[in-house]
């Protein structure tokens, strides 16, 4: 049997064999960003060569095999779901012990939201991270969530966990090191002795939250300095010009890996450089950092990808898949997300269309991440020229979006509340869970059968979209049971500020238990979407690098794509209205398609010889071509 240390030295010589022009490639990379730095570089170097040895037999195994099959997460069969640990199950042994509830509804990929030790009190939902490399006590510990992963790679399921780049907490190690006045540590962070330098950064730069955290600087009385803080006083940005930022956090991401990690969030990473005379928001360096995580994680750990969080247009968006430098993997698509509920609103498709047909084109290797909606607020990243085109003034539109999820609107049926609204600009995001919004709600609370009954077309008609589109879906949590609002939080001085727990409730597993009842809307909605993700996974035709295509209904509540590969292909069409509408057929003729289809939902057949097709409100078809 092996002593460690020969296992470490077959490991050296191994990386040596293997990674010799990796590393050249790595110093490349460095050196775009940090110029000539050998001694910050070798250090990396070796953080790598020991990350590399402390890799576990089964996870190498594993890499070996997704190396001969580098898109294994563009399979259709990939199916995820995001969810606080402590909400859904209690804590880690909890989750293992409801992987049967997810395996039964066709989950396998397992978005833990932020799982890492925090700060104590308000932590921004977890993202205020005071270690990267401890579990949350709370939750439990790092070796049972090692266990945890082992657990679910035996049922083919795959993890993914947030890793927060721009900022520590104010309590992270590092960041009290600086307080202490090591010199090292505050050279992590931006801290300044007068207010000169954060007044030139503030020109330029943008409040994300301007209700709740006005402003992008704080200062400390104790130390007298003024630090970065984009997000809120608690959060202190990372400051990656120095290399040696880079390094630790670099070292500590691949400790996580080596537990079992399959996917990481790179939450903010478009933050995470900054400039003066700029807003600090996808600056070039910051595909640069991405580029090189990339490469060490793919010398250290190959299985793993990077899905980027970065909230903004399509084609910004578009970049941080990689373009002069190499990229995240998937990406969430923010886009996608606005326009379904732009659409759900509005009763017309033409946003939504023009937007899918002048929008980018991903390359072949990478995917979208879709949601409806996430932990997070909604917020309607719409692109202004299509709003401007369709004749619609951005502002207005924005601001009927706005207040018909809040409820506000006449005719509205949703029920949201305002999140970091803005007096300045008078813009807002939504708060809400996917059934409430939808108007499940509204409509039980006056007691309408019949809105009740749309409301649950529109919430099953949202997750088919999702599923129809290209790339991973992801589901929050409980809104597979028509989940409704949670207005405890209220009730709580450390979340009554931040409307986002609004959607953030306990998991209710009665409500979960009524699953099975086709009379229930816990089990009319839980029901269909296992129907469609059962559907979705058994045709490639789902596989992410088939591209949807929109096409003109010819009727603006109808939305359309398909999809074509070599003899096969595939048409949705969705009634976006609670009336009865018809398409031609003439319409899919235009795009290829041609005598009888299949829809694969209801088993029947539709002949497209006839002139039109008849759709209920918020109906959809999944029309295959028969073969």
């Amino acid at each position: 049997m092996k002593t460690a240390k020969k296992q470490k030295q077959d490991a050296e010589k191994l990386f040596q064999q293997r990674f010799g022009e990796d590393v050249e490639i790595l110093r490349s990379k460095y050196r775009d960003l940090y110029g000539e730095n050998e001694k910050y570089f070798n250090d990396l170097v070796e953080i790598v060569k020991n990350a590399f040895a402390d890799r576990k037999a089964s996870l190498r195994e594993l890499d070996l095999e997704r190396l001969e099959n580098p898109g294994w997460f563009l399979s259709q069969d990939v199916i995820g779901t995001s969810f606080y640990t402590d909400l859904f199950a209690d804590n880690l042994k909890g989750v293992s012990e409801k992987i049967d509830y997810l395996k039964e509804l066709g989950i396998n990929y397992l978005h833990f939201m932020p799982l890492l030790k925090t700060r104590e009190g308000k932590d921004d939902g977890g993202y205020a991270v005071s270690s990267y490399i401890e579990i949350n006590p709370k939750l439990g510990n790092m070796d049972e969530f090692e266990a945890l992963n082992d657990q679910l790679k035996k049922d083919n399921m795959v993890t993914c966990i947030d890793f927060v780049l721009n900022h520590t907490a104010k309590e992270h190690e590092w960041a009290m090191r600086a307080r202490a006045g090591e010199k090292e540590y505050q050279d992590m962070y931006f801290m300044y002795d007068s207010y000169d330098i954060p007044a030139e950064f503030e020109k330029a730069l943008p409040d994300i939250f301007p209700e709740l955290a006005p402003g992008n600087f704080t200062y400390y009385e104790d130390i007298k300095k003024w630090v970065f803080t984009t997000f809120y006083e608690f959060q202190w940005d990372l400051n990656y010009k120095n290399p040696f930022t880079l390094n630790c956090v670099i070292k500590d991401l691949l400790v996580l890996l080596n537990k079992g990690v399959d996917v990481v969030r790179m939450d903010a990473v478009r933050h995470i450089w900054k400039e003066v005379g700029t807003d600090c928001s996808s600056l070039p360096q910051c595909y640069i950092i991405v580029d090189i995580l990339k490469t060490i994680v793919h010398m250290v750990s190959p299985g793993v990808i990077f899905l980027g969080e970065a909230i903004t247009s399509s084609h910004d968006v578009l970049k941080f898949f990689g373009t002069t430098y190499s990229g995240c993997q998937s990406m969430y698509n923010v886009g996608l997300m606005g326009a379904l509920w732009n659409t759900l609103a509005t009763r017309d498709v033409r946003y939504m269309s023009n937007c899918i047909a002048n929008g980018p084109e991903l390359p072949l290797g990478v995917c979208w991440n879709n949601y409806i909606r996430c932990h997070d607020d909604i917020g309607y990243v719409l692109e202004k020229p299509e709003i401007e085109r369709l004749g619609f003034n951005p502002f207005w539109h924005e601001q009927f979006l706005i207040y018909y999820y809040k409820g506000d609107h006449p005719g509205s049926f949703s029920r949201g509340e305002l999140y970091s609204y803005d007096e300045k600009t008078k813009s807002a995001r939504i708060s809400g869970t996917l059934a409430s919004l939808c108007g499940l709600e509204k409509s039980l609370y006056e007691g309408d059968k019949l809105q009740a009954e749309y409301s649950t077309r529109r919430i099953i008609l949202m997750f088919a979209s999702m599923l129809a589109y290209e790339g991973i879906p992801i589901i929050y949590i409980g809104d597979e049971i028509a989940t409704l609002n949670d207005y405890s939080y209220k009730n709580d001085v450390e979340k009554e500020v931040d409307s986002r727990w609004l959607h953030r409730p306990k998991f209710d597993w009665e409500r979960a238990n009524k699953r099975y009842n086709m009379t229930t809307y816990e089990g009319q909605v839980f029901q269909s979407l296992k129907t469609l993700i059962h559907t979705r996974k058994q045709d490639s035709i789902f596989h992410a690098d088939v591209h949807t295509r929109v096409f003109d209904t010819w009727n603006h509540g109808v939305f359309g794509t398909f999809k074509k590969k070599d003899d096969d292909g595939f048409v949705f069409i969705a009634n976006f209205t609670e009336h009865y509408q018809e398409v031609y057929t003439a319409a899919v003729k235009n795009v290829g398609f041609n005598g009888t289809m299949y829809e694969i939902l209801q088993n029947k057949e539709l002949d497209l010889n006839t002139e039109k097709i008849s759709l209920k409100p918020y109906e959809f078809l999944w029309l295959k071509v028969k073969k």
